[in-house]
């Protein structure tokens, strides 16, 4: 695929007909929700969502809610993978135990599929229940139109837009002697990877055995060049899938969803993909988008690919203590290709279950969420954090940041970033691929053979047509 809009003609005029009119004043916020809620007053609702800083500073507005509505709410949070496993074994049950369920953009595909997630056009076009003052017009647009919506119909709105940033250590990349001395080598200056080939010959460089020196000190253990995620699941995949591969002017599908993976650009990023493998620690095989986090605040590599929402959890005093001396930027394009760049990114949204008994009640507090009072003051009680709207870029946390790097770096992932293609088979897919990805990085795989056996898996898994619904 060309990570084209499917559908976005349709979603488009949905928007377009959805979109409310600017919001009224915000003291009149309170008393919709107040107004639209009496009906459901004293109802319990129950949400599950993941847990990552973002959700931690919003479980303290949560509460807000309860006291502006009277409907009570269950909020629980847990982890990556439990909230995947847990969500759709809720929803494909019909047991109904859950109201909503945050679901990442490369889940809505099976669950679309499988006619468990409620659309929300009916609450949408009920003036008793929809927020005129909403706004959608300002949420971000790429990632919005590209999840929220499927075969003109709404399932959503945009609740956690997670992208993928570049994030090196600046203390390094500034430091003379290593400046002089990188310069000497590569004949251009040493600052954070605008282009693969550049991140490639930076993790190269600052690759080193225990006991080479390293911004004038001996090093007391190895120090690696890059960390990646290499677990197989988790986001392996995806990272090589945009960060590399559309970076290369390749891709899994093609625009009509049918299988392109054995194409020479996708065995290009292959063999960077591999390459870059060399320069990372040897356990990089284990890492998941967890540890890649940490890896990096525990100072043991140069330079990384990471999801921007956990950076905000370790660059901070007393979580690492290299925080404050990172450096942020978009995600490296292959040289040649700046002006059709990619960013890695899994826009969510928290959409209401089939079987849910309360759907009013659930609705409201979704789009609660997605407003911009909730917004503004998720952004500034967590010091900043990964916009769904446009207008939390002006935001004293965000725009007087003491991080300006990586702010910046996230709103360049969002500008390019769009949904996973809606797909039926998508687990079955990303668990394959996950596979190749992880012996093509580990040299057990050639890149050619990666091509080829990813080529073949997409085509036995679709049955020779097209991968998405």
């Amino acid at each position: 695929m060309t990570r084209k809009i499917w559908c976005f003609a349709a979603a488009l005029a949905a928007t377009t007909v959805l979109a409310p009119p600017l919001r009224p004043a915000l003291a009149d916020e309170a008393a919709f929700y107040a107004k639209a809620a009496a009906p459901y007053k004293g109802t319990t609702i129950r949400v599950l969502d993941e847990i990552t800083p973002l959700q931690e500073t919003l479980s303290k507005i949560v509460p807000d809610f309860e006291k502006e509505t009277g409907i009570k709410v269950e909020w629980e949070l847990l982890n990556h993978f439990e909230v995947i496993n847990k969500g759709q074994a809720d929803m494909l049950s019909g047991r109904g135990h859950y109201d909503a369920i945050m679901l990442h953009g490369s889940q809505l595909g099976p669950m679309l599929s499988a006619g468990v997630i409620l659309p929300l056009d009916g609450f949408v076009a009920d003036p008793k229940l929809m927020d005129p003052g909403l706004n959608a017009a300002d949420f971000i647009a790429a990632p919005y139109k590209t999840t929220a919506f499927y075969d003109g119909k709404q399932y959503g709105f945009i609740n956690w837009n997670y992208n993928h940033v570049y994030w090196a250590r600046a203390d390094l990349l500034n430091d003379p002697t290593e400046k002089a001395a990188f310069k000497a080598k590569y004949g251009y200056d040493l600052a954070p990877a605008k282009t693969i080939e550049q991140m490639r010959d930076i993790a190269q460089f600052f690759t080193r055995k225990k006991g080479e020196m390293l911004a004038g000190k001996p090093l007391e253990s190895d120090f690696y060049g890059i960390v990646l995620e290499g677990i197989k699941g988790g986001s392996t995949f995806s990272n090589l899938w945009v960060n590399f591969i559309e970076n290369y002017g390749g891709d899994v599908l093609d625009k009509d969803g049918k299988p392109t993976f054995d194409t020479p650009q996708v065995v290009a990023a292959l063999k960077m993909w591999r390459e870059l493998w060399t320069y990372a620690p040897p356990g990089i095989a284990e890492y998941s988008l967890v540890d890649v986090p940490t890896v990096m605040g525990n100072g043991i590599a140069a330079q990384s690919l990471a999801w921007s929402d956990f950076v905000l959890g370790i660059d901070k005093p007393g979580v690492s203590p290299y925080a404050g001396k990172f450096v942020y930027g978009p995600v490296p394009a292959k040289a040649g290709n700046e002006a059709h760049r990619h960013a890695d990114a899994e826009p969510s949204v928290t959409v209401i279950n089939a079987a849910s008994k309360q759907p009013q009640a659930t609705f409201l507090f979704l789009q609660w969420l997605a407003d911009k009072r909730q917004q503004d003051k998720l952004i500034e009680m967590g010091q900043g954090g990964v916009p769904i709207r446009e207008s939390s870029w002006a935001l004293p946390a965000i725009k007087d940041s003491t991080n300006p790097t990586l702010f910046a770096a996230m709103k360049s992932s969002l500008d390019v970033a769009v949904a996973r293609p809606k797909m039926e088979k998508y687990p079955e897919m990303f668990d394959a691929m996950s596979g190749i990805a992880q012996q093509v990085g580990l040299g057990k795989m050639t890149p050619e053979e990666g091509a080829k056996e990813g080529q073949a898996t997409l085509l036995k898994l679709c049955g020779g047509k097209s991968c998405t619904l």
